[in-house]
This record gives structure tokens, C-alpha cells and sequence, in this order.
């Protein structure tokens, strides 16, 4: 049946009309006429874009239910991010009468229980983490995905930084010329070797990489404490849900407990929480028990979390791509967002490369009354630019673990001094 101008499955059709689909996103236009075709190919886009329905689509609709083997192998980083996916394809499946055999495999769950009931069934679209599926598939050779002929990898920029190389490409391995769709928002340099070798000259579809909806706004810090501008933020915004991104586990304890102490409801996510208590704060999450909720990146990274208005970043990720990934959490579904960041000028060229991206930055302070005008470029015309030979002094002179009257002073001299030294010469150094 012809359905928005493709041909799909009466089964599929009716699962989308229940999700209201009146049309299909630009980076689904883009991958089904392609992905339908059997052809393999990667396709880059911003969190939120529809990715997930791009590649479920075509798995479904190629799918032979009578062939009660492994069709489709689909792996994420995450567990939360694997079930999510599950989720979605129970829905498409209820619509089949629930006839399509599939399996979620992830970290955590009894291994020996799943080996035994592979001995007597294999599930026709398998849903996991790398490590699990490899373990399943390989170690233990029960899971017999080898019959598959689609491979997905989603968030794939992800799943290489957590360390699933090795995994993937066993498991991609051991297909017969099967047809790979790998998903990302940014395609780093780690990626790209793999890429080469399963999928070649293929499809590279980039769609709706901008951030046209989102609002980002900076707000110099001067010196100011970091806690004391983020009880005025929140003082002054009034969000739906807003996530606030901390660069370590440390970090994003340290946020919640000072924001627990000013009376303020939070949730927290981070990689060092156990699964259960993840998946509770979910929970709570998607209860609208919380309006603030801290997070780290690969909490936030490996989940869907709906609804989310604004973003702050408390401190900005040591990766500026890891930016990216922070503010499209908002402005999703055709919503608008708003993502703050605290900055320092040392943060310059990091700003400049978000911009040659396409990030358009609006600059306010903030004060315990609200927001007010600031000129960057008169902040900046102030400060000179820290030139690398001071940049090597400094290296050059260690700071003290203790420090004594008078320490400051006396290592800014030598800095100096040595600064001098590598600018002039030696008789200018003395």
C-alpha cells in the first residue's frame, strides 16, 4: 500500500496512523526511499530528527515473518537507549498481532537464562548493546545473528567513545554482505575508519544539522561564583523541564546537593547510578516529579528524555561537539529551546568553533534582578590575548601546593621574568 508516497505494509501503515504521522521528517525522506532499496548508507542528523523511524521502518517492512531466524540486528550504547528502541518496535509489532519474535539483550539481564531460551527459539530482530550481542553471538554461540542481513548501529559517535569498536566490527563481521545503516549526530574521526570498511562510497545523508530553534545564550561568569549565577538563572526561568549538564560525576552531585539545600526539587542522572535507580528517576522524570534535573554526558546521551525547554550548561564539555549533543536536547518536535551556558574568556576559540558550526550566540549578564545587555567586544578589548610565551612561563614555574604571604607575587615575577626571557632574549630576561 502506498502510504505518503512509499510503498509499505498495510501492518506498518496503521502503526504510524496511530502516531499521527501526517509526514515523514527530512532525514526519514532522505533514508527510506534508500534504506528500502537495500542500500547501505549513513545518516547524520540532530538528536530528535526521527532517526529511530527511518531505520524501523525499512527493517519491518523487509521483514519475513514466516523465516523465524535473526532478519535484523539493531545495537546502541546504552540499555536505557535499547529499550526505548524495544519499546518502539513493540509498538509497530502490536499491529502485526504481535507475530514478529523480538529480543532485547543488555548488560545486566541473566545470560544464562537468555542462552537457554535460544536453545529453542532465535528472535528475528535482536535489540542491544554491542557487548552483550557479541558476548550472545560469539563467546557463547547461541544467538545465531549471523542469518541477519540488516545491521543498524545508532548513535554511533557514542558507542565508539564508550569503547564498542572491537564489538561492533565482530559482530559486523560475521554478516554476509549484509546492509548497514549507521546513525550519528557528528561523525568523528573514530568513526570513519570503520565506516570505510563496511560501508565505502554509501549513502552519507546529513539533514537538519542546524540549530535553527534553539536559543543560545552566554553569560560571562567575571570572576563571580558559579552557584551564586545559577540560583539567579533559575531565579529568573521558569522551565518546563531543563537539564543541567556537569562535566564529571562529582560535578553533577556537587549542582543537585546545592540546589537540594536551596529547597529546589532535582533529579539526578550520571553514569556512576545503578540501573534501578536510573530507570527510577526516569520515572520521575517522565512523572514531571522534577522540573531541574543534573546530568552528565552519557547519561543524558544514552536517553530520551521529553518535553525538555531549556538547557544549562553549568560548565561547558571539554568537547565542544559534546555541545551539539547538550543543546539538542531541546528544541525537539518542532519546539523551540533555550540553552544557557556559563563562560570565561578563556573559552574563546572553543565559542569560534561552535559558531563556524553554525551556532548563532546571543550575550546577556546576569544579575539577582534578571537579565541585562553585554558587549563581548568590549569585554574583550580590555584583555590582552595571553601570548604563548607566556603560556610556556607559566608551565615553566609549577604553583605551589602550599602557599605563603607574599607566594602570588613572587611567582608572577618569575613568570615574568622567564616570559621576558623567551620574548628578547637573555639580556632582556636578566
Amino acid at each position: 500500500m502506498n502510504y505518503l508516497g512509499f510503498d509499505l505494509k498495510e501492518e506498518i501503515i496503521n502503526a504510524l496512523k496511530d502516531l499521527r504521522f501526517n509526514s515523514f521528517t527530512p532525514i526519514q525522506k532522505e533514508i527510506l526511499p534508500k534504506a528500502l532499496d537495500n542500500k547501505s548508507l549513513i545518516g547524520q542528523s540532530k538528536t530528535g530528527s526521527g532517526k529511530t523511524h527511518a531505520f524501523l521502518i525499512p527493517i519491518f517492512n523487509k521483514l519475513d515473518i514466516n523465516l523465524k531466524e535473526c532478519q535484523a540486528i539493531i545495537l546502541l550504547p546504552t540499555r536505557e537507549l535499547a529499550m526505548q528502541i524495544y519499546n518502539v518496535c513493540s509498538h509497530m509489532n502490536s499491529f502485526f498481532n504481535n507475530e514478529i519474535y523480538i529480543r532485547i539483550y543488555t548488560g545486566g539481564s541473566d545470560r544464562l537464562k537468555e542462552i537457554k531460551k535460544l536453545e529453542t527459539s532465535q528472535p528475528q530482530i535482536v535489540i542491544g548493546t554491542p557487548g552483550r550481542i557479541s558476548d550472545l553471538m560469539i563467546k557463547a554461540n547461541a544467538l545465531k545473528a549471523y542469518t541477519a542481513k540488516m545491521l543498524v548501529v545508532d548513535e554511533a559517535d557514542m558507542a565508539f567513545e564508550i569503547g564498542f569498536l572491537d564489538d561492533i566490527d565482530l559482530i559486523a563481521g560475521r554478516l554476509e554482505n549484509p546492509q548497514i545503516m549507521v546513525f550519528s549526530a557528528t561523525i568523528k574521526e573514530e568513526i570513519k575508519p570503520f565506516l570505510k570498511k563496511y560501508i565505502g562510497s554509501s549513502e552519507h545523508v546529513k539533514v537538519d544539522l542546524e540549530l535553527n530553534k534553539i536559543k543560545h545564550v552566554l553569560i560571562p561568569i567575571k570572576s563571580r561564583d558559579k552557584f551564586m549565577l545559577l540560583s539567579w538563572l533559575i531565579n529568573n526561568i521558569n522551565p518546563y523541564l531543563c537539564l543541567i549538564f556537569g562535566n564529571s560525576k562529582n560535578e553533577c552531585e556537587t549542582i543537585a546537593s546545592f540546589l537540594l539545600n536551596n529547597n529546589i526539587k532535582v533529579g539526578i542522572l550520571h553514569g556512576g547510578l545503578g540501573a534501578r535507580e536510573r530507570k527510577r528517576v526516569l520515572n520521575d522524570i517522565n512523572s514531571l516529579k522534577y522540573q531541574y534535573v543534573v546530568v552528565s554526558d552519557i547519561a543524558a546521551r544514552g536517553i530520551d528524555i521529553d518535553g525538555v525547554s531549556h538547557v544549562i550548561n553549568f560548565s561547558l564539555p571539554q568537547d565542544f561537539e559534546f555541545y551539539i549533543h547538550r543543546s539538542g536536547r531541546t528544541a525537539r518536535n518542532n519546539l523551540d529551546g533555550i540553552c544557557y551556558s556559563f563562560t570565561e574568556f578563556k573559552n574563546e576559540d572553543y565559542l569560534k568553533s561552535l559558531e563556524n558550526k553554525g551556532v548563532v550566540f546571543e550575550y546577556n549578564d546576569l544579575k539577582p534582578n534578571g537579565f541585562s545587555s553585554y558587549n563581548p567586544n568590549r569585554r574583550l578589548d580590555r584583555i590582552k590575548p595571553i601570548s604563548e610565551e607566556r603560556k610556556k612561563a607559566e608551565k615553566y614555574v609549577p604553583k605551589a601546593k602550599k602557599v605563603t604571604p607574599g607566594y602570588k607575587k613572587k611567582r608572577a615575577k618569575e613568570v615574568k621574568k622567564i616570559e621576558n626571557k623567551l620574548k628578547y632574549g637573555t639580556k632582556r630576561g636578566k
